[in-house]
């Protein structure tokens, strides 16, 4: 049986150019002959995508109470095309995948002291996984994206819990949806934050599996295209 690829086709789309940023929440645009005040649906820096004049898709709220009338969901950038900059998008892909595999799903399951994205269940093992989106990476040819973009002790403390869950009997991943066209694995950004490097070595050597998921993006859109494993280079890492 061939199995849907996950994919996210967002409505009410219109396109815009970015001005500035006001700050981790909002943005101006221009949409047409006026400006607005857009919500960033994605608290990074985003410092290589949100330049002025880059142009923009946006999506229009449902909501008439919103103070914002517009979502920014999308950031032209002429090496990679469209990228995806909704952070909710890869645990909505994610979440697709997993119910074509496991007989149950928990999001936003409690774990020790973490909150994880996703328990899973099939044949009577127990599945712990933490989904991350990535949307930095410095040329296309490589290959390589990279996370995070800014320092995560989040992201820290996850690694640790999947490892202790790991030790503990749990079947533990650490899978990063790539939002951005040409990008196939995800390396530690450990200009940004070495901590988060070393935390993802030992959560492997413990048993965590590490997985990218690349996707095609288009303005208005993200589809997963391939998964790729890549926990030895991890668990082999001195």
């Amino acid at each position: 049986m061939v199995r849907p690829k996950p994919e996210i086709v967002y409505e009410n789309t219109v396109q815009g150019i970015f001005v500035q940023r006001n700050n981790r929440f909002t943005c101006e645009v221009m949409v047409g002959d006026g400006q607005k005040t857009v919500h960033i649906k994605n608290t990074g820096r985003l410092e290589e995508l949100l330049v002025p004049k880059a142009k923009v898709t946006l999506q229009r709220s449902e909501d008439p109470e919103r103070k914002t009338e517009y979502d920014l969901i999308s950031v032209y950038r002429p090496r990679f095309k469209w990228i995806n900059v909704d952070s909710l998008a890869p645990n909505k892909l994610m979440q697709q995948q997993l119910e074509q595999y496991y007989d149950m799903i928990k999001p936003e399951y409690t774990y020790g002291d973490s909150r994880f994205d996703f328990y899973m269940e099939r044949d009577g093992e127990k599945y712990l996984t933490e989904v991350k989106g990535c949307t930095l990476a410095y040329d296309q040819k490589s290959g390589i994206g990279y996370f995070p973009d800014a320092p995560t002790e989040r992201g820290v403390k996850h690694l640790k819990e999947l490892a202790k869950a790991a030790k503990e009997g749990y079947h533990c991943s650490i899978e990063f949806v790539i939002q951005m066209n040409g990008i196939h694995y995800v390396f530690p950004n450990n200009k940004t934050q070495p901590e988060f490097g070393r935390a993802l070595v030992e959560a492997a050597k413990a048993g965590v599996e590490v997985g990218y998921y690349g996707c095609h993006v288009e303005a208005d859109s993200i589809k997963t295209t391939s998964v790729v494993g890549d926990t030895s280079r991890y668990r082999n890492a001195k």
